[in-house]
């Protein structure tokens, strides 16, 4: 799988390229850490803790990799511009009530691992970002809503639902955050999903077309084989016509 290098930041792209198997799998482990976290409603404190512990080293992990990048990095300056995100991602969660933006590190880096092999082929990409998003986002605003008095969105189900219309845009309103997190939780899809949406009907767009276009090219060669054979068979016929002139003619 290749991956696309900054030529003008040699350092850090050779630390990437190191460490993006180990970051990927650390990607992956959180979300799944995470994802059991949350959906183990029964879960006992112990058994939580070592669970919150866990994501706690592997954000800290993250937030290595950011500093280390940054200290390689010529102009420092142009990095931190450049990767906006991913120091909001680092530095949000430091603030308990945003502690699941944690989920935008992991989604930076496996979209850094996987994106520059599946960009060529844009449905899959499409498809596997939506989804990717799509249970992230079910997850944090779960986390998020479920313990507040006032929550509409209190079971996986909720979320999901509340997750699907406000990533098309449908936003029926009978699901909708009430935390200061989830809200942000819910900015942040919202305008994911937009860009998510122009990418996916451009992708429809474009293979209608290819598909439109590829009836008209067979449409044409269909069109030029009649011709042909319109021509053979009356060159055949000018022929037998020939001959049967020859033939009935006296000697």
């Amino acid at each position: 799988m290749s991956k696309q290098t900054d030529e003008t930041e040699p350092a850090v792209s050779a630390w990437e390229a190191r460490t993006d198997l180990a970051l990927t799998t650390l990607a992956l482990l959180f979300l799944g850490v995470y994802a059991w976290q949350v959906l183990d409603v029964g879960m006992d404190r112990g058994l939580h803790s070592v669970l919150e512990g866990t994501l706690w080293v592997i954000w800290v992990l993250f937030a290595a990799d950011y500093v280390i990048r940054l200290s390689l990095a010529r102009r420092k300056l142009r990095f931190v511009g450049r990767h906006m995100l991913d120091l909001l991602a680092v530095a949000l969660p430091m603030v308990r009530q945003l502690r699941a933006l944690r989920l935008l590190t992991v989604l930076r880096v496996l979209n850094r691992r996987f994106g520059s092999g599946l960009r060529g082929r844009v449905g899959i990409y499409v498809a596997g970002t939506t989804l990717l998003i799509g249970l992230a986002a079910a997850l944090a605003v779960l986390d998020a809503e479920r313990r507040d008095p006032e929550a509409n969105i209190t079971t996986f189900g909720d979320a999901l639902w509340w997750t699907l219309t406000t990533i098309t845009t449908v936003g029926y309103g009978d699901r909708y955050p009430v935390t200061t997190e989830g809200r942000l939780i819910a900015a942040t899809l919202m305008i994911g999903g937009i860009a998510l949406i122009g990418v996916a009907t451009g992708t429809i767009a474009s293979w209608f077309l290819e598909k439109i276009a590829g009836a008209e090219d067979k449409d044409e060669s269909t069109y030029a084989e009649v011709v042909a054979m319109r021509g053979e068979l009356a060159a055949l016929r000018a022929e037998l016509a020939g001959v049967n002139r020859s033939g009935s003619s006296p000697p």
